[in-house]
């Protein structure tokens, strides 16, 4: 028992993940900052623009400013680490940064999956009720949404970091990947993780598996109403109010899971690190160009904010 005791008092881990990059690591440092700074300059401008322009101050807008503020934070909890193990000889992250660096990224990515599900939830209201849809979709239900979202999320990651930081970690103190991960933190254990594994597979079906059905579902229903409008610009007006979000979900969701199963059913850690580093850095900075390029009324929106003549709209509150 005193032996296993000792085992589990190891101070630090190594990423090992780095390895699979060739060296010079100045490129990929280069090409990781410019993805990070996109993704604060894109989300940021989001936030910006949706919290100071009145025309935006919607339900869906809202939504949407809380996914830039969540992909903000979601890619701030393991890029800058990352940069900083780029350009180090000994790439390492103490055992209670590693738990925090855990916690943070199972939080968001929990809070991500319940979020893209009420903004399904909420586009098809809007388009399969429009009649109703001001009376449901209060500023009382939205915020009731988002904050059900990350109280989820929250939770769920307490569950996971409580039950790994139990764990003796006494197989080895090398990560072959970039950032900590339940996954990888399991194989690392020299004791049974029957318990942890049973609990990461219910918990990816609830928070993971059952928003994704209800998005399925969702545009299922969206897709029906669509093709009933007679006209084609009816259509059009209609898929394009929700056709940015669907991109995003493809995105997320097509990357996601890739990696988890990828992960499960492949032992090579180029792919499984290629397929983290698509879902955990780069669709954070694509989500805000997404929205931003796609959409008429943010570009509208910016418009109206430069223009000095529209301050007076700067004023009105934000939904």
């Amino acid at each position: 028992m005193e032996q296993i005791k000792n085992q589990t008092m190891i101070p630090e881990f190594v990423f090992l993940g780095f390895s699979a990059f060739p060296e010079p690591h100045l490129v990929f440092f280069l090409l990781f900052l410019a993805i990070y700074l996109t993704a604060l300059l894109g989300n940021g401008f989001i936030l910006t623009t949706g919290w100071l322009d009145s025309g935006l101050h919607t339900p869906m807008y809202y939504f949407i400013r809380h996914l830039s503020f969540l992909d903000i934070c979601y890619i701030s909890v393991t890029l800058p680490h990352m940069l900083k193990n780029l350009v180090a000889e000994i790439k390492t992250i103490s055992i209670q940064d590693c738990l925090a660096q855990l916690y943070f990224l199972v939080a968001f990515l929990g809070v991500e999956c319940l979020l893209l599900a009420v903004m399904a939830y909420d586009r098809y209201l809007a388009i399969c009720h429009p009649l109703t849809y001001a009376v449901f979709m209060n500023r009382k239900l939205c915020t009731g949404l988002v904050a059900a979202s990350w109280t989820c999320g929250l939770l769920n990651a307490v569950m996971h970091t409580a039950m790994t930081a139990q764990l003796p970690f006494c197989a080895s103190h090398s990560l072959d990947h970039l950032f900590c991960d339940v996954p990888q933190l399991l194989k690392l254990s020299c004791q049974d993780t029957f318990l942890n594994q049973i609990t990461l597979f219910v918990v990816t079906f609830l928070l993971g598996v059952s928003p994704f059905l209800c998005i399925v579902a969702s545009y299922t229903h969206i897709v029906i109403a669509i093709l009933r409008i007679r006209t084609t610009q009816g259509r059009h007006k209609a898929f394009s109010t929700c056709s940015s979000h669907l991109i995003v979900v493809s995105l997320f969701y097509s990357t996601c899971m890739f990696n988890y199963n990828r992960a499960r059913a492949s032992h090579s850690v180029l792919i499984d690190i290629l397929a983290s580093v698509l879902y955990n850095v780069v669709t954070p900075m694509l989500n805000p160009i997404i929205y931003s390029l796609r959409n008429k009324e943010m570009k509208e929106a910016l418009k109206r904010i430069l223009n000095p003549k529209n301050a007076i709209l700067l004023l009105a509150p934000a939904y």
